[in-house]
């Protein structure tokens, strides 16, 4: 059964964590002092701060800055810093019976997303695809902290994940399915296909969103996934923005998903505001999620958290 974090409340403590990319000391510390400003106390991870090329620390060195947190009876969210490439380098040093004994609100995008899915698989641990540390700076929009913040302390359900005003979900195939929802940034799940932490798509509704890559790069992503037979498990789709993908042969993303997935049969919607764009709507990963397009509704169904 899937294990629902203790709600944040203000005064809560957020353990920092590098799990991928290094990220600059300044966009850091910033980060930190936005947290604080809003009321959280904080706890920086060992390595938090690290520099090892494209990596900030070893894959077990990153691993045990995260395991700390979960022992840390004190974190009740933990917080990576950014995204980047390496996120998969720690999975095999993870104790999942102790994360499942220690559950904690934990979210992030990009290759972080990796990490959320493996949660959610491994420790039953409902997870959160949205705020990274690099989004505490002024200009991030107020709507992706609201989102943040209601999915990790409303206690009640069912709830709807919304699109900012002006941004409208798109039904492309119709169907009205419920199921639990997994996802994340596309190029990340690529890598991890053939191994032991492949995303679980039977039974899912699957959301995908991916950035920097010309169309023709997504569609051989997308048709990976379709010859690892993940379209054939799932019950939905639901694209997210591909941010800053510039069209490739003449073919638009909005191209690639009416004669790509279109096709598939499958309910399918699309322009979810997600992880790489300027709005980010918190998708929590492992909840049920029911997923009506022909009222272009994503109604959560049960409490993301608990008391």
């Amino acid at each position: 059964m899937v294990t629902k974090p203790p709600q944040l409340q203000t005064g809560d403590t957020v353990g920092i964590v590098t799990l991928g990319s290094p990220l600059a000391a300044s966009r850091i510390n910033e980060g930190i002092t936005t947290l604080r400003n809003r009321g959280f106390k904080v706890l920086v991870g060992e390595h938090v701060y690290s520099s090892n090329g494209f990596l900030a620390a070893t894959p077990q060195q990153m691993a045990s800055d995260l395991m700390g947190m979960f022992m840390n009876k004190e974190v009740k969210w933990i917080l990576p810093t950014r995204g980047g490439v390496g996120v998969a380098g720690i999975l095999p040093y993870l104790d999942f019976s102790i994360i499942r004994q220690n559950p904690k609100i934990v979210s992030g995008y990009s290759d972080i997303t990796v990490l959320l899915n493996v949660l959610y698989e491994y420790a039953d641990l409902i997870t959160f695809q949205s705020l990274l540390l690099i989004d505490f700076i002024p200009t991030t929009p107020a709507y992706n902290f609201n989102q943040f913040s209601f999915a990790t302390s409303t206690v009640t359900a069912p709830w709807e994940i919304k699109n900012p005003p002006g941004m409208d979900l798109v039904s492309i195939v119709k169907g009205n399915v419920t199921g639990p929802v997994v996802g994340g940034n596309l190029t990340s799940f690529i890598g991890t296909l053939g191994t032991s932490f492949e995303i679980n798509t039977v039974g899912k509704i699957i959301v995908l969103e991916e950035t920097h890559e010309p169309i023709n790069t997504v569609y051989r992503y997308l048709n990976h996934l379709l010859l690892a037979k993940k379209f054939d498990d799932c019950i939905g789709i639901i694209m997210g923005e591909c941010t800053r993908c510039v069209e490739a042969y003449g073919k638009t993303y909005e191209d690639l998903i009416n004669e790509f997935l279109a096709p598939l049969g499958k309910p399918l919607m699309s322009n979810l505001a997600t992880a790489h764009g300027v709005y980010k709507a918190t998708i929590p990963i492992g909840t049920t999620l029911n997923m009506n397009t022909a009222n272009r509704t994503l109604t959560v169904m049960e409490p993301t958290v608990s008391p």
